[in-house]
């Protein structure tokens, strides 16, 4: 039998600073084959190639990335300032209505660090440009220096609500995650959940509330290690059920899919 298939949105890159490609971690491919037991499928995002309806009948399924470019502040109503970083209108185009119709429809979705940012912004919400120069918050971003190990390695807890859809899916009140980020969570969109936060308060998991499918997302990035980590394990297995069930016929539950 035929695995389902996920769509991993892909980012535009300059291989040498020239030729074009839209690419896509190879540690995401790993996480949707070997964890989430699906095939791995990396989508152009660029709406000039490709659409949102061709794309929710392709795809059982979707992760959407992280990025070094972020959501453009426009999206949710803001100018944009130097602080707010490098962009992609063609992967905003594609992303933004693509979690919207997700979320109507019940198709299943799992959003990391960009994502979990494009989802919030999808419903409505905003972002901070710039976490690290809000009082009291520590950087979360990537160091600088190191081997991917190092920049990867675990750096700061999630504290997850008691018995909520995150806790009940880890088995766990407080998880260690690594930290990639440099924009987060300003004001939660419209059915958003915040589910889990760093200590220094900023919103690290989230899902759409009253979803009827797997709108799971997180600030971290799960697909390192993800076949060994267990937080990003069970994170990717909840997924590929839920993609399974779909691809069958079946219509996910949020909390069905968490356990």
């Amino acid at each position: 039998m035929a695995r389902p298939v996920v769509g991993i949105i892909s980012n535009s890159h300059l291989i040498n600073d020239q030729y074009a490609v839209h690419a896509g971690g190879t540690m995401n491919s790993h996480a949707v084959a070997e964890v989430s037991g699906c095939v791995p499928m990396l989508i152009p995002s660029d709406p000039r190639l490709t659409s949102v309806p061709e794309l929710l009948e392709v795809c059982d399924g979707f992760v959407l990335t992280g990025g070094r470019p972020n959501v453009h502040p426009e999206e949710y109503g803001e100018p944009p300032t130097e602080a707010h970083g490098d962009f992609d209108r063609a992967r905003d185009a594609i992303t933004l209505p693509l979690v919207r119709a997700c979320v109507e429809s019940g198709q299943p979705f799992l959003g990391i660090c960009r994502g979990f940012q494009e989802v919030n912004v999808a419903m409505g919400g905003t972002l901070y440009p710039e976490i690290r120069d809000l009082p009291g918050r520590m950087n979360h971003r990537m160091p600088p220096d190191g081997t991917l190990e190092e920049k990867f390695a675990l750096r700061h807890k999630v504290t997850l609500s008691e018995g909520g859809v995150f806790h009940r899916l880890f088995g766990a009140a407080e998880v260690m995650t690594n930290t990639l980020h440099g924009q987060g969570i300003k004001t939660p969109g419209a059915r958003i959940a915040i589910d889990g936060y760093a200590p220094d308060g900023t919103p690290e998991a989230i899902y759409v509330e009253g979803a009827p499918g797997f709108t799971l997302s997180v600030q971290w990035h799960p697909e390192w290690d993800a076949a060994n980590d267990p937080v990003s394990r069970p994170l990717f297995a909840a997924f590929g059920d839920a993609v399974r069930s779909w691809a069958a016929g079946e219509r996910p539950d949020i909390l069905k899919a968490a356990g």
